[in-house]
C-alpha cells in the first residue's frame, strides 16, 4: 500500500512540513511532547500517536525534528522512543540539527534495531517549511535517501547526499557558519551606508 510516515515534533518547523506531506497524500503519524501541538495535523487527518515507539510502529519512515541533542536522544533511544518501534525494513530520519557525536549514537541505535538511518539536518526557517521550499543535507545509509526522495521532495526543494554519518551536521555547520559571516558583513554594510548618509 501507500508509505505511511512518522512523523515527531511538531514544533514551528514540523508542523508545516507534515503539513505538506499530507497535502501531498502520504498517510501521516505524529507525535509531540506536547499533544496539543498535534492538534492542527489531527484536524487534517494525522493519527496522533501515544508515544514515539507508537508513531515507528505504525510508519513505514518516521521522521523526527526536535529541539536540540538531549530531545533528538530521548526521543530516538529513551523509554518508548523510536528505536524501540523499529525493526527491519523500516527508516528512521533525523532531520534535526544536531552534534556529530549525537547523530552517531542514534545512528548505532537505530542499526542495531536492523532499521536503515539518514540525517538529514535542514537549511530554512519556517517560511521555506511553509512552502516546501528546504535543503536537506544527508548523510547515513544511501539506501534510505533513495526511500525518502518523494517526502523530502514533498518538503525541500533540494536534498543532498553527503556520505557516512556526521557528514550531514558537519556540513549544517559550515552552513550556519557561511550565513554568520554573511549577517556580520551585511550588519557591517548597513552600518556604513547609515554614515555615508549621515
Amino acid at each position: 500500500g501507500a508509505t505511511t510516515l512518522g512523523f515527531c515534533g511538531m514544533g514551528i518547523m514540523g508542523v508545516p512540513m507534515a503539513l505538506n506531506l499530507m497535502k501531498a497524500g502520504y498517510k501521516v503519524v505524529v507525535w509531540n511532547r506536547s499533544a496539543d501541538k498535534c492538534e492542527p495535523l489531527k484536524a487534517a487527518g494525522a493519527t496522533v500517536a501515544r508515544n514515539p515507539a507508537e508513531v515507528a510502529r505504525q510508519s513505514d519512515i518516521t521522521f523526527a525534528m526536535l529541539s536540540d541533542p538531549p530531545a533528538a536522544v530521548q526521543v530516538a533511544t529513551g523509554p518508548d522512543g523510536v528505536v524501540a518501534g523499529l525493526s527491519a525494513g523500516k527508516g528512521y530520519v533525523d532531520v534535526s540539527t544536531i552534534d556529530p557525536a549525537t547523530v552517531a549514537d542514534v545512528a548505532a541505535a537505530v542499526r542495531a534495531a536492523g532499521a536503515l538511518y539518514l540525517e538529514a539536518p535542514v537549511s530554512g526557517s519556517k517560511g521555506p517549511a511553509e512552502q516546501g521550499a528546504l535543503i536537506f543535507l544527508t548523510a547515513g545509509d544511501k539506501a534510505l535517501f533513495e526511500a525518502v526522495s518523494g517526502p523530502l521532495g514533498v518538503m525541500g526543494k533540494a536534498s543532498f547526499f553527503l556520505g557516512e554519518v556526521g557528514a550531514g551536521a558537519n556540513m549544517k555547520l559550515v552552513v550556519n557558519a557561511v550565513m554568520g559571516a554573511m549577517m556580520a558583513a551585511f550588519a557591517e554594510g548597513m552600518s556604513l551606508a547609515d554614515r555615508v548618509r549621515g
